[in-house]
Order: structure tokens, then sequence, then C-alpha cells
């Protein structure tokens, strides 16, 4: 937007947390305002637009601004005021923004763009209900996180008689009770956060095990499959392994690197974590895969594409809007940012480019040929605790597992139906689906 359009939208956004200030200008130069909500790669990502801002030809200035609270809605709110932005970072719920036509599709965009095709590979990584949705590209992936990994603390590992994470979920739960006998209150052999516990080791190694909450081929919610996970998991609890204090995300981190406990499970953002921003310097840390139930792999490791850009459809200017999505997604704009270790490259070109010696503890979250991206679940209308919620309270014990399974399948399986009937979403079906390979499939979309 030009810099008089923006001005109270500048003022809202600055009030709910978010930099990015527009200097006087010139009246022929384009303002293309990009709201964000990612702050990791802050640092770069300010050099990178004050230097496009200092030499682009095309008289387009880039106003970026993070956003720090309620992204999705804010966008939403300043959409139906006039005042969105020309770019949103593609943290949003895609089928909400589509249905309400606030998107441009880019497949003329980029049909047009060899070097992007190129580049960025756009229709290699078009995931259904992701960033793709009857047959238009909404925002193209630049980077992957990884799936969930154990790190884990190499000394406390040793001094319990362990050089490696064992393969299979029992051997990790008696590696896990060790460690924390031979602590004897000093320390313990796993930390879970109170931010998404369930999510953050076991429900990975569910996947890894062959077992998800949605049945892609009959087109329902199933988690029948998670009670062997549930019951094992209670051990945790029950026998007192776990670090005895659920904390928050960042208080957890710390703890670990700390040397409270041994074990600790997140994904490739904690190559910088731990380097960066909570160096650990006291021991020597690893980085393993998840283990399975029986140490086989029978589905696919979740992995999160990341770092991508959308036009709203409000936008004065999408021409130029498009300018600055090519300037981000360019070989120079990626090698830098993927160089510096904010994500994995999604593709193959780039992973090709970049010089692997510089993105440091992050090869060590290098994906693995069993990662891959869900198709996005039908996002459903749910009253009460969602799945994660629920079984966590089965692992704490304060739900018994079969009830929390059949409560699961019964309000989420009702909603899902409810929601079909009153035609809010439809149901989806992937008949020739593939745990392994769960992008592959050919997505249907039912009424009924």
């Amino acid at each position: 937007m030009k810099r008089r359009g923006m001005s109270l939208a500048l003022c809202a956004a600055m009030a709910m947390g978010t930099i990015g200030v527009v200097p006087a200008m010139a009246d022929d130069v384009t303002t293309i305002t990009y709201w964000v909500n990612d702050r990791h790669d802050s640092e770069y990502m300010t050099e990178m637009v004050e230097k496009y801002n200092k030499e682009n030809t095309d008289n387009i200035y880039i106003d970026m601004q993070i956003i720090t609270d309620d992204y999705e809605n804010m966008i939403s709110l300043a959409y139906t005021g006039g005042t969105a932005p020309d770019i949103i970072g593609q943290s949003v719920t895609l089928k909400n923004f589509v249905d309400n036509d606030m998107l441009v599709p880019l497949n003329d965009y980029i049909d047009a763009d060899e070097e992007y095709q190129k580049v960025n590979e756009p229709y290699e990584h078009a995931y259904e209900g992701l960033n793709y949705m009857d047959g238009n590209l909404y925002w193209v992936y630049s980077g992957m996180r990884s799936g969930v990994r154990i790190e884990y603390n190499k000394d406390l590992l040793e001094k319990s008689g362990y050089t490696e994470i064992p393969k299979t979920l029992d051997e990790y739960i008696d590696m896990a009770k060790k460690i924390t006998e031979d602590g004897n209150g000093e320390y313990y052999g796993i930390g879970f956060t109170s931010s998404s516990p369930f999510e953050r080791q076991l429900e990975m190694m569910a996947q890894v095990s062959g077992i998800y909450y949605y049945d892609y081929v009959n087109g329902k919610f199933d988690f029948s499959g998670y009670k062997e996970i549930l019951e094992k998991g209670k051990r945790f609890i029950d026998e007192e392994i776990a670090y005895p204090d659920q904390q928050g995300v960042d208080n957890m981190r710390a703890l670990f690197a700390e040397g409270e406990f041994a074990l600790w499970g997140n994904a490739s953002q904690e190559a910088g974590v731990f380097t960066s921003q909570l160096p650990i310097e006291d021991f020597e840390w690893g980085v393993a895969e998840v283990p399975s139930l029986d140490g086989e792999i029978k589905g696919a490791l979740q992995t999160t594409p990341s770092k991508g850009y959308a036009i709203m459809s409000s936008s004065e200017h999408p021409d130029e809007a498009w300018k600055v999505i090519q300037y981000f997604q360019s070989e120079e704009f990626l090698k830098g940012y993927l160089e510096n270790g904010y994500c994995l490259p999604i593709t193959s070109y780039m992973d090709e480019k970049i010089d692997k010696s510089k993105i440091g503890r992050l090869a060590d979250f290098s994906l693995l040929d069993y990662e891959s991206v869900y198709p996005a679940v039908p996002t459903i209308n749910l009253t009460g605790d969602d799945y994660r919620t629920v079984m966590w309270n089965a692992i704490m014990g304060y739900v018994d597992v079969d009830d929390a399974i059949e409560d699961l399948n019964t309000r989420y399986n009702e909603a899902y139906d409810a929601d079909i009937e009153s035609g809010s979403v439809k149901r989806l079906v992937i008949e020739d689906y593939d745990p392994l390979h769960p992008s592959d499939g050919t997505a249907i979309y039912l009424d009924k």
C-alpha cells in the first residue's frame, strides 16, 4: 500500500507489539507492507529488508512488521477494516483465508518466472490444505523445520552406561528410569514441557510406529491406535521417572541446558537455542531419532514446511508485492537465510547451493528419508479439550486411557459429521494413502 493508506494500520499494529517504521519518502515510492509472526530470524530479515530498501530500482519500500500476538485474527480484522498488509507470512489457516477470498493465487506469477521455479520448486512442494487448494498455490515454502528429535545429555547417559538412544519406546523408558534412579534427586532421566508435552515426543513416536489420529482412507478421526503409546507413556509419571515440574518451553530448555535432566524432545529450532540463546557449555549434547514402539519405522515423521509469503487480495499493488516475494525467495536471499541456520532447505536446488559447514548444529537435524508433510486434517468446531490435552491427561492419570480414546473418537467424529452436514467442511478421503509417504496420495473432498 502507499504510505498514506498505511497510517492507521501502522499505528494499530505498533500498538499491538510490532516493529517497522515507514520513513518520509517521495510520492512515487510504493510501500509494500509485510506482516509476520516470526521472531527468531528478525535480525537477518531486518538486515535484508534494509538492503532491499536502499538498493532496489523498482521504487518499492518494504515495511516489515512483526505481529507478536493473535496473528491470524489481527490479519482478519485488518482485512475487514480495510487496513490489511500487502503480504503476510504463511502462519495462517489456509482454508479460512481461501473461503473468504482473502488471498491471491500465485500460479500465474510462478508460471511466468523460470528463475523462481528453479530455485523454489513450487509444485514439488504443494501440500494439500497447507499451501495448495483446488489447484491453486497461495504461498511457496522456503524451508523446513525438522520433525521432533531427541536432544540428550551425553554425560548423563554415559554415567548410567548408555552411549546412544534406544530404538524402542520400552528401552527408552527403561533408560530414562535408570538415569533418574542414578541421579538420586540431583538430576532426572527426562523432562516434559507444560506446553503440548504429548506432541513433542510421544505423538511423534506414535507417528513413526504408523499411528495417526486421522484415518485418511475412510475419512474419519480414529484415536484407537494410541492405546499402547498412552499406556507405556504413563510409566514416565507413575514410576516418577520424569523431572517433577512441567514448566513452559523456555524454562524447560534452560533446565536441560543446566543438566537437570538427560532427555528432551523438540525439532530443529533447538540447534539455535542450544548454541546461541541458551548455549550448552558444561556438557556435550547429542541429537537422535525418536524411537518407535517396536524399533521399526512404519509411518512418516511429521515435518513442518516454513517461511512462505502470501499476497492479500486487498492489496492495491499485487505486482509490486510479487517483486518483494521474488526477492525474499531469491537464491542470494535464501542462501544467507539457510546458512545462518534459520531452517533447513526444502528444495534440492538450495540444498546443493548452501555451504553446510556454516549451519553448525542444524546439520544434526538434517531431514530423514522418512520425514514428510501430512495433508492438512479438516478443521472442525470441536467442543471440549483437544486430543493432545486429553491424551496427556491420560498419561498423567487424570482420565482412564480407554475412556480418553472413546471420548475423542466420539467428540471428534460427531463434530466432523455436524460440520459436514452444515457445509462448513468437507470429508477428506485419500484412498491410496501411504503412511510412509502421506503427501503422495490423491485427496478427494466429499459432501457427506
